[in-house]
């Protein structure tokens, strides 16, 4: 993919980031119109060296929030601790069988298929964001129904519950790309009588945690692409392109963060899926058009 590519993705990406309106989605959608395949190897690390760039973003971001919240104590650190691996391991948990589940049906059952199969399809992207569209205006609804109590506008952190359930719905939104994390895990959080603040802060907590081993893969399916096949300028340029991708997503995030940020405080939750469901049926137009 050419460097100016990759910057114009890194946009959409540091955008999109914080609105739970699937940056994935939007950044496939993006590569589509730009003539991309975003399953192969080397656009699928510089999708995730997009989604490191603003994650980083997002650290800087709530570093604060996160320093008075959960590192304020050994005792909050630790519970912060806890609190991020179970919801992460539940993510696996749920995620991890679903992956072999969706490579299955991508295979028909008689090819080998990955994951990443999926960044090409926006047959599959489209009533992903729809039904995460859904969950969003439910929960926007019913936070706007049953506003919370006194006590849960003052907690500053997330409970156990609401950490197991929005581990558990990270999971179904790991393999598919347009089904929202933020969006599922944050509505999933409200839904849970969770206050907005620490849902949002520990939605992103999440990401954060899980990031790594996400890169990992995209960077041993790119370097068994290169053994097989590759050669030295292949691997040099995915890199290259990767890292210019990261700072521009990283940068473009820190931007955006400052006012988008507000913006979703202060907005209803469930515009946002509105968003989603209009923005389904935008992509299916595309597919159905030959895209």
């Amino acid at each position: 993919m050419p460097i100016y590519q990759a910057i114009i993705l890194a946009i959409v990406q540091g955008v999109t980031e914080l609105l739970p309106v699937s940056s994935s989605a939007h950044v496939i959608v993006a590569a589509k119109l730009l003539h991309q395949d975003m399953s192969t190897p080397a656009n699928a690390l510089l999708l995730v060296m997009l989604h490191t760039g603003t994650m980083l973003a997002v650290i800087v971001y709530f570093w604060r929030q996160w320093k008075a919240t959960f590192f304020s104590s050994k005792e909050a650190f630790f519970r912060f601790v806890c609190l991020v691996f179970v919801g992460c391991l539940l993510s696996g948990v749920v995620g991890y069988p679903l992956n072999l589940l969706v490579v299955h049906v991508l295979g028909g059952g008689t090819r080998p298929a990955e994951i990443e199969d999926l960044f090409n399809k926006l047959n599959w992207i489209a009533p992903a964001l729809a039904a995460v569209g859904l969950l969003i205006i439910y929960a926007g609804l019913h936070e706007a129904r049953h506003p919370a109590t006194k006590a849960n506008q003052e907690e500053k952190s997330v409970s156990w519950l609401q950490a197991i359930l929005m581990g558990i719905i990270q999971g179904f939104a790991i393999p598919f790309r347009g089904f929202s994390r933020s969006g599922s895990t944050i509505s999933t959080g409200l839904l849970a009588r969770g206050n907005r603040l620490p849902v949002e802060s520990f939605s992103f907590a999440m990401a954060v945690a899980i990031t790594p081993l996400a890169i990992a893969r995209e960077v041993f399916r790119l370097h068994h692409a290169w053994l097989h096949g590759g050669d030295d300028t292949f691997l040099g340029m995915a890199i290259l392109t990767s890292f210019f991708g990261f700072v521009f997503a990283c940068t473009a995030g820190l931007f955006a963060l400052a006012w988008l940020s507000r913006w979703l405080e202060q907005g209803r939750w469930y515009v946002f899926g509105i968003y989603c469901l209009l923005a389904a049926a935008g992509i299916e137009l595309l597919y159905l058009r030959g895209w």
